[in-house]
């Protein structure tokens, strides 16, 4: 089956709805990809593409951009927030040689992601914000926030946690507040820092940061287990004051960064649980629409990397009608269990004593006996190509 001229409609223009977009018009898929704000942009601080996001970036053609807009990690650190001796520390360079952990801006993914989709001839229209999908007949009706209607051959839901399409395929489901909420910013960086991803772990708190754009800045994510509810947002302003004050018994490298800090976000972290149906006629989702992550795993925008290959792969292989269940059967599995293991590493983060004094011990210890043991654990999630190998 080829996707030669056959038109399909992408809503949202993040990391999923522009990967999915540029690997369906690779295989000769006529894409428009509707955008509600009026310029790709990108207000989110730094990621983490792991290998498994890395192939299908190098399959999309966008390897050369992604070494070049990327450091690569050398290290993961796990540290003790308060007195800031190492727990753990994870080779990524000596444990996984050749495979690249890359540490970006996301704003620089999404640059080199709407490069490809233009090369690719994807169709933009910006100022598209669709406020409701209508998935009752063969062709899909989209409706915008203007009362415009428009009726499409095939819609693709990429448009993240609020997804309309989710929402026509599934019925909506009130998320609940996991009681964090994290704080995300960016300060300058010292020239020559490693490149090494820390986290810092306290009782009831963390914070994980790790230089960006050639060691010339710092991101910053910083989470803390609270009761009062915050709104689910990515673009609530915060007072850099409250962040100094949640973790002013961390140790003096975390209150020198926290110092540096004059701008951050808040945003309160909420579980949504994996959609039960990811397709239907002439419809389907992928990303954050079809599986929302907590981020303590970094792997949020890698499975919409993941899922946005499978999905143009199978729609290519097996069709309209078959492609897209077996694209569910393909992804279903694998991002609940990413998902579930993100909900655990929060837990592990945020230990308390007694328990946390024996397992930075046990850490410790293992680190010592079998030092690539703890990263190894994730081999699943970073040895998977769904690429087959073609970025390579």
């Amino acid at each position: 089956m080829t996707l030669e001229n056959i038109e399909f409609t992408v809503l949202g223009a993040g990391v999923a709805g522009l990967a999915v977009s540029t690997a369906l018009a690779r295989r000769g898929a006529k894409v428009t990809l509707l955008e509600q704000a009026d310029a790709i942009r990108e207000v989110g601080a730094g990621l983490q593409i792991s290998p498994n996001g890395a192939a299908v970036l190098r399959a999309l053609g966008l390897g050369p951009a992604l070494e070049a807009a990327s450091l690569q990690a050398q290290a993961v650190r796990l540290m003790d927030g308060y007195g800031g001796d190492q727990v753990l520390r994870m080779d990524l360079a000596r444990l996984r040689p050749g495979q690249g952990y890359h540490l970006l801006h996301r704003a620089d993914l999404i640059d080199l992601l709407r490069t490809g989709a233009d090369a690719a001839g994807v169709e933009l229209q910006l100022l598209q914000r669709i406020e409701a999908v209508d998935v009752s007949s063969a062709r899909p009706r989209l409706v915008s926030a203007q009362g415009a209607e428009r009726q499409v051959g095939f819609v693709i839901g990429a448009d993240g946690l609020h997804s309309k399409l989710r929402a026509a395929l599934n019925g909506t489901v009130a998320p609940f507040f996991t009681n964090q909420v994290a704080w995300r910013a960016t300060i300058p960086a010292a020239l020559g820092e490693a490149a090494e991803v820390e986290v810092h772990m306290g009782a009831g708190r963390h914070l994980i940061s790790y230089p960006l754009r050639g060691g010339t800045m710092r991101n910053i994510v910083a989470v803390e287990e609270r009761r009062q509810w915050v709104e689910e947002s990515w673009n609530l302003r915060d007072d850099p004051m409250e962040m100094r004050l949640a973790f002013e018994e961390f140790g003096p490298k975390v209150q020198g960064w926290l110092e540096a800090v004059s701008d951050v976000w808040l945003w309160g972290l909420f579980r949504h649980p994996v959609a039960k149906n990811w397709y239907g006629q002439n419809a389907v989702i992928l990303g954050d629409a079809a599986h929302p992550t907590l981020p303590f795993l970094a792997q949020g925008a890698n499975m919409a990397l993941e899922d946005a290959w499978v999905l143009a792969d199978c729609l290519d292989r097996l069709g309209l009608v078959e492609g897209p269940r077996a694209y569910q059967e393909a992804r279903q599995f694998r991002c609940a269990k990413i998902v579930q293991a993100a909900n655990g590493n929060a837990r592990a983060y945020h230990l308390r004593e007694p328990l946390r004094s024996l397992a930075h011990m046990g850490l410790r210890l293992g680190g010592a006996v079998a030092p690539g043991l703890a990263l190894r654990k994730f081999d699943w999630i970073y040895d998977h190509d769904v690429t087959g190998g073609q970025g390579r």
